[in-house]
């Protein structure tokens, strides 16, 4: 089965579902939070969907590369951001979000370190 547009990849599936999970889980946090943690981790997760679907379009293996790259980058950053976030606020459940969270990683990891037919 080939792929027709972005939202066929399944990464970008799961970085879909992984951005709808963070915004469920960010609705339990503080609102003083609002502009903070939450505002962070909501674009962290936007990032990865948005860049993995901007790869798709995107002519160039090193173009394609990079914004998987980016998208890799970004999960990181959310990576951190929920960690802190487990500190900040225990009592919230966390497992979905970094089970998504772990899918998405091991894609794009996987991806970046196949050969370059992939990309």
């Amino acid at each position: 089965m080939s792929t027709k547009t972005f939202k066929d990849l399944v990464v970008w599936q799961k970085a879909r579902d992984l951005t709808v999970a963070v915004y469920q889980l960010t609705e339990g946090f503080p609102k003083s939070e609002i502009y903070g943690l939450t505002s962070q981790m909501r674009r962290a997760s936007v990032s990865i969907s948005s860049n993995i679907a901007e790869s798709y379009h995107r002519f160039h293996r090193k173009e394609k590369r990079q914004l998987l790259i980016v998208a890799f980058g970004s999960g990181s950053e959310l990576e951190s951001q929920l960690e802190l976030a487990k500190l900040l606020f225990p009592k919230l459940h966390y497992q979905e979000t970094e089970l998504l969270l772990s899918e998405v990683m091991k894609i794009l990891n996987k991806i970046l370190n196949s050969k370059p037919k992939v990309l």
